[in-house]
């Protein structure tokens, strides 16, 4: 009898999708609020902490970007 759709294959699709989608997203959300915590935090005057967004916008950003391409690697690899 024919599988007209792997259904397994499906339901670890669609999960990897969902989580990939939100985590990617929740990600680069940090790296936004880290800039803007940056700018907040530099005009205030404490440049100690307006480093430590800046660091924490940057690697969030390097998350992001490092799961974009990840993500690109495993499309093209199958």
């Amino acid at each position: 009898m024919a599988v007209v759709v792997e259904t397994r294959e499906l339901i670890e699709t669609v999960i990897a999708s969902i989580v990939a989608g939100v985590g990617v997203t929740v990600i680069f959300s940090v790296a936004i609020w880290g800039v803007a915590r940056f700018i907040d935090l530099s005009r205030g005057d404490r440049p100690l902490a307006a480093g430590a967004a800046a660091g924490l916008a940057g690697l969030a950003l390097l998350a992001t970007l490092g799961s974009v391409a990840y993500g690109i690697v495993i499309m093209t690899s199958k």
